[in-house]
């Protein structure tokens, strides 16, 4: 039977454009949130400096010497001449990177050769997760290995008001107990570390999300995943994953969702892996940002992964025994119902004949809640509505709440359903703990995990080697060799386990347990080939 899930409610993600106004990083009463650099050993006399001005601070980043304040715009100037301040920048927005759309195994498991290669090692790594929480006690997630830190400002690590966190996690972690969906990484070896940076609106700024990368490496995590991003590069945030690398830390970010050529941040830093997103195809997904910084892809379109509990929607249309891809109206009631299906034309009137059956209504001439009205007036317990134009339906009932759960098919759909009047169907919109997710958001936790997976089978390569081997044995996508949409190719767990096994940490001979080293790879030029 053929399902489709959605997210819900207070839950649901918005698309989110990454070209944030600069009025976002005003903190009020005409102040500005900025990014303040300066000299070592001075910073108690720039806060002074700060407070003198009217400011306050909201980030201490004293490991980079930096850290975020909020000032009145006009003493900005002064800041910036103040002989123990470097650099006075904007604290730059940063969002998730997502939108929404039967559990098992999600097709991007085996489109990444996770299915390959065991996870029997992976207690021997950590994958930090930056993001909007973790729904700790989730059916399908661990609860063992799982740590993380209370945030004054984003509240508990293990719950998730947003879902977007819960959703990358599944595709990293998500557990093979024959329950919902399993991740690259399915049998509960794998350490993780949570960051909540995100609360429910899902936006945060650069001094947040240097703090957590600088809290993922405390922890003692190999590989960051960040599920985010922002169209302002900051240097303070630049430097901070330059050091990181340098410190041994990967780090993998979604290369962004505008679907145009321009460059998201941290994805596009040389220190930083960013990655596109393709479907269950291999074709680069159409919101996927294409940039000379693309480094690998991952599965980014309709991605199964978990979501905090009840939030989830699966929807399922049957007709005589046969399935069909259906999207739950916002408004439906949330049960299922089955009927004899009949056909109320437009739904323009309440449905004759309709009491006990299920409606079938063309689009056209009312709105969508007019049609599910007309169907409950005929005494209808489902409704289902198909598109007259081309492509799937995606329909809201506004500010009504239906009785009958209400359902969009496409237009070819609706037209094999005219010719099964009379058959038994059912219509069901109910809860779900799993949601089907689009966005580099979710291309770039396939990447994360398979890092790690690969990691834990040559424990004694670095972050560099780590990452040269992902891009020498990744599925070459697109044009021949690397392209700004899918970058080296399509990230490959078994290939790239393969490849450090036949050339070992540094790119040179076998795998000897002790090469480290090696050139440290860069986007754009040859696989594994130095930095421009």
């Amino acid at each position: 039977m053929s399902k489709h899930f959605v997210k819900r409610g207070s839950f649901a993600v918005a698309a989110l454009a990454l070209a944030v106004s600069s009025a976002v990083a005003h903190a009020g009463n005409d102040k500005e949130r900025v990014i303040i650099q300066f000299k070592p050993g001075s910073q108690a006399n720039v806060e002074k400096a700060v407070t003198r001005a009217g400011g306050n601070k909201h980030v201490d980043l004293a490991k980079f010497d930096a850290m975020a304040v909020s000032v009145p715009a006009a003493a900005l100037n002064g800041l910036r001449n103040n002989p123990n301040i470097v650099l006075v920048e904007e604290d730059s927005p940063r969002q998730l990177l997502s939108s929404q759309y039967e559990p098992g195994t999600p097709y991007g498991i085996a489109q990444v050769q996770a299915d390959l290669v065991s996870d029997a090692g992976a207690g021997s790594r950590k994958v930090c997760i930056i993001d909007s929480g973790y729904d700790l006690g989730h059916p399908d997630l661990q609860t063992s290995g799982v740590t993380g830190r209370f945030d004054s400002g984003s509240g508990n690590w293990y719950t998730d008001e947003n879902g977007h966190g819960t959703h990358v996690a599944g595709t990293i972690a998500a557990l093979a107990n024959g329950d919902g969906v399993i991740g690259v990484l399915p049998n509960a070896n794998l350490n993780l570390h949570i960051v909540k940076v995100f609360s429910a609106s899902g936006w945060s700024y650069s001094s947040s999300l240097i703090a957590a990368a600088d809290q993922c490496a405390t922890e003692g995590a190999q590989v960051i995943n960040m599920s985010l991003g922002g169209s302002r590069a900051n240097r303070t945030e630049e430097r901070a994953f330059r050091q990181l690398n340098d410190a041994g830390v990967l780090s993998i970010a979604a290369a962004g969702n505008d679907g145009n050529t321009r460059h998201s941040y941290p994805a596009s830093y040389d220190a930083v892996v960013s990655v596109a997103a393709i479907d269950s195809t291999e074709t680069i997904a159409a919101f996927s940002q294409q940039t000379d910084q693309v480094e690998l892809a991952g599965p980014g379109v309709a991605v199964l992964s978990s979501v905090p509990r009840g939030t989830g929607e699966k929807v399922a249309v049957t007709v005589a025994g046969a399935g069909y891809d259906a999207n739950g109206m916002d408004g439906s009631a949330r049960t299922e119902a089955t009927g004899n299906l009949t056909d109320c034309g437009i739904g323009d009137q309440a449905c004759a004949g309709a009491s006990g059956a299920v409606c079938l209504i063309e689009r056209g001439a009312i709105s969508f809640t007019e049609k599910v009205q007309a169907c409950e007036a005929g005494g209808g317990v489902g409704a289902i509505v198909y598109n007259n134009e081309p492509g799937p339906l995606l329909g809201t009932l506004g500010e009504y709440s239906a009785s009958i759960p209400a359902v969009g098919i496409s237009d070819t759909d609706g037209a094999a359903l005219l010719s099964q009047l009379g058959a038994s169907t059912t219509v069901s919109v109910v809860d779900s703990d799993w949601a089907f997710f689009d966005g580099t958001s979710m291309a770039t936790p396939h990447v994360a995990g398979v890092a790690a997976l690969v990691w834990s089978h040559h424990t004694s390569c670095t972050n560099n080697d780590i990452r040269a081997a992902l891009q020498a044995s990744a599925k070459d996508l697109g044009a021949a060799g690397r392209d700004n949409a899918y970058g080296f190719g399509l990230v490959q767990t078994k290939a790239a386990v393969d490849y450090l096994t036949a050339n070992g940490c540094g790119g040179s001979g076998g795998d000897t347990g002790g090469d480290t080293g090696g050139d440290k790879p860069g986007k754009g030029g040859g696989k594994g080939g130095p930095k421009k």
